[in-house]
């Protein structure tokens, strides 16, 4: 599956902006979704993931209450919705996807198989 992360931009801290993360190649009905992102000088983190049910949620403690990461198998597309944005939320963001036959998610890097090219996003204050 190839996946293609959008959305990115400039915003100030308190703003909002929604990612969005394209696949094709296959469709992600069998697939656990997550963003990823990665700050400069810093390791790749979790951020949220999403069951292939859509029904399992899961979210870093840092953008728990902020962040909602949402999917459309139909239109192959997971979303990540991001509110009250701080300067620390700046980073380039990932969309992954680990293939997996049971309905559930991982927070761990490791596990996607898949990854998109990433989205800059810059939180200025």
């Amino acid at each position: 599956v190839q996946l293609q992360a959008s959305g990115g931009g400039l915003v100030q801290a308190g703003d909002s902006l929604r990612l969005s993360c394209a696949a094709s190649g296959r469709t992600i009905g069998n697939y656990a979704m997550a963003w990823f992102r990665q700050a400069p000088g810093k390791e790749r983190e979790f951020v949220a993931a999403i069951a292939r049910g859509g029904g399992d949620t899961g979210y870093a403690d840092s953008v728990k209450g902020r962040f909602r990461i949402s999917r459309d198998n139909a239109q192959n597309t997971v979303h990540l919705e991001m509110s009250s944005l701080k300067p620390e939320d700046t980073a380039l963001y990932y969309c992954a996807a680990d293939r997996t036959v049971l309905n559930y998610y991982s927070n761990r890097r490791n596990d996607y198989e898949y990854w998109g090219q990433g989205t800059l996003v810059t939180v200025s204050s």
